[in-house]
């Protein structure tokens, strides 16, 4: 039994899945795990200007160039001709498509007061001319876009619900993938509120405009036999297409790298471990206005693009020409690595759009481009409106950066006294790999660019607060100076050195005076020693003299004795003679 039922739970896991068919939109196959439902209908619905016909166009056109599938556009609204013009500023070439057999298009012109119900009244018509539609081409998409005339010519609401039944029944018989659009009714999601019961895969977009700033979200209101993204998506039509913007499709297991890249600021790198940050991290600089944070970033553009890498720098507050002139005040040429195509410079205002404008911009240049690093200065100028929207764009851009190994280098511009300056809006700092923070510090009058770090994942940092300064050279931070307990800074940093070195001073006079003296001590001493020492050597010559003198009398008296002597010993000789010879 256990077995069985086993093999039965891993019959059910073997199942087929819903086969799909591919939109080719950016995003929307994510959020739909594959794209469309093949062979059945999908509902677009939505209010004017919403783009449900842009989408459904789209993804005709796709199918055609892209995955093979001819389509047929039957249109109820707007003729061929307009159709085409309309669809040609995202680079759609529908007649060039017509002409190569891929698509068909077919205006059907209904007017709602010229329809008179009379007896019965049916869609055989549509089912004829959709018939030879799909066979002149062999089509296997079909868009109706907006078909709410013929809807229109029916009183009878369960004579229209069969209809639309049998609509749908017919597309599915021929395998056919149908989009149909549909206009947004009172409370419900269609006009009639009958299409989104008997259809597949019902779409919703809508078109809001908050603080003046318009935006657009999708929705899948449902998705028969597929699960998918049940979120609102925001998404953009521009002159490439229809994109659309999941956040759920962004998963924490994009790759990390141990590689390390310098910030341009050697003194920086010290305090990351002298090595810099990880490749494929993100790195914000936070602080007050006018505390170096441009300056910080153009510093590791330029290190990145000598480095032969390319970088995007993006800049919401100057053009680009600007942030070229004013970075040549700190040593650093930009328009030598924008001529050599290593350094895209681009720029503009925060407020010429909404959030996901700047999101599919940012996109784009990427894919465009291939950077290896990218710069935002600064991030917070995207900040205004809903704080969930704000944070849950930051977070998409974060892990699309992350999931392309593409180190970020952000700028956030902080508050002053009435706030805790170490902290962002919206709370991005939990998205942030390393954080610097850049302040100034006033001080006997005058202001003064600190920096520290603040957090660093994966490596041991400085705690050090380090004052840094701008020079025609670029930044060079300053070795920590402590003076009485406090880190001391600009002018009050140079008046303690200076009165530091004024008593260094002082004490090495101190110091020589006192071996001066020492010196002429040592002298004196070491020349009453020497007189000392002639004196003894004049007092040994003379005693030596004397020895010798005394030596030699004593000498000249033992002689004089010897010889003494020796004669009172040749007389009494000489007299015993005499003696002997008188006997004799």
């Amino acid at each position: 039994m256990a077995t069985a039922r086993v093999q039965n739970i891993d019959s059910s896991r073997r199942a087929p899945q819903l086969e799909k068919s591919r939109t080719g939109i950016s995003g929307f196959d994510e959020i739909t795990r594959g794209g469309l439902p093949k062979g059945r209908t999908s509902i677009v619905c939505g209010g004017p200007g919403c783009g449900k016909t842009m989408f459904a166009v789209e993804c005709l056109v796709r199918g055609a160039t892209q995955f093979g599938e001819p389509g047929v556009l039957m249109t109820f609204e707007e003729p061929a001709e307009e159709m085409a013009k309309n669809v040609a500023s995202l680079g759609f070439d529908l007649k060039d498509l017509m002409a190569r057999k891929k698509l068909v298009m077919d205006y059907v012109h209904i007017e709602p007061a010229e329809i008179q119900e009379t007896g019965s009244y049916d869609l055989e018509g549509l089912f004829v001319r959709l018939q030879y539609a799909v066979d002149s081409v062999g089509a296997k998409r079909v868009v109706l876009d907006t078909p709410e005339a013929i809807f229109s010519g029916f009183s009878n609401q369960g004579l229209l619900r069969a209809e639309l039944r049998r609509l749908f029944r017919w597309l599915r018989e021929r395998g056919l993938t149908t989009i149909i659009t549909a206009e947004r009714g009172e409370g419900v999601l269609t006009r009639h509120g009958l299409e989104e019961y008997v259809s597949d895969c019902v779409i919703l977009l809508d078109h809001r405009v908050s603080e003046q700033v318009s935006t657009r979200r999708l929705r899948i209101v449902k998705y028969r036999g597929s699960s998918h993204g049940a979120d609102e998506y925001p998404f953009l039509i521009d002159e490439q297409g229809f994109s659309v913007l999941p956040s759920s499709s962004m998963r924490l297991n994009h790759p990390v790298s141990r590689d390390r890249i310098s910030t341009g600021v050697k003194d920086l790198d010290e305090m990351l471990e002298g090595k810099g940050l990880y490749r494929g991290s993100t790195a914000l600089v936070s602080g007050t206005a006018g505390s170096g944070k441009s300056s910080l970033s153009a510093h590791f553009a330029n290190r990145t693009c000598t480095d032969g890498k390319k970088c995007l720098y993006i800049a919401f507050e100057e053009s680009p020409a600007q942030v070229v002139r004013n970075m040549r005040s700190i040593g650093i040429d930009l328009e030598a690595h924008v001529k050599k195509g290593l350094l895209v410079l681009e720029a503009w205002r925060p407020t010429q759009s909404g959030l996901e404008m700047h999101l599919l911009q940012i996109h784009k240049l990427i894919e465009r481009h291939k950077p290896a690093v990218v710069i935002i200065d600064p991030i917070t100028n995207l900040m205004g409106g809903d704080e969930h929207e704000i944070h849950a764009m930051l977070m998409r851009l974060i892990d699309f950066l992350k999931a392309q190994q593409i180190t970020a280098f952000f700028t956030a511009l902080t508050s002053g006294a009435h706030k805790e300056i170490e902290m962002t809006d919206v709370g991005i700092s939990s998205l942030i790999d390393t954080w610097l923070f850049v302040r100034d510090v006033e001080l006997n009058g005058e202001r003064n660019r600190c920096i520290y770090v603040l957090k660093s994942r994966g490596m041991a940092h400085s705690n050090q607060v380090r004052e840094f300064v701008m020079t025609d050279e670029g930044i060079r931070l300053l070795p920590v100076y402590v003076g009485g307990g406090t880190v001391l800074t600009g002018s009050a940093r140079l008046n303690q050195e200076a009165h530091e070195m004024a008593e260094a001073l002082q004490r090495k006079q101190n110091i020589e005076e006192r071996r001066r003296s020492m010196e002429q001590r040592r002298k004196a001493v070491e020349a009453q020693i020497a007189a000392l020492r002639a004196d003894l050597a004049d007092e040994e010559a003379r005693a030596n003299g004397n020895v010798a003198e005394e030596e030699e009398r004593e000498r000249r008296m033992t002689q004089h004795a010897l010889e003494m002597a020796n004669r009172r010993k040749g007389t009494s000789i000489e007299k015993r003679r005499g003696r002997i010879a008188g006997e004799r």
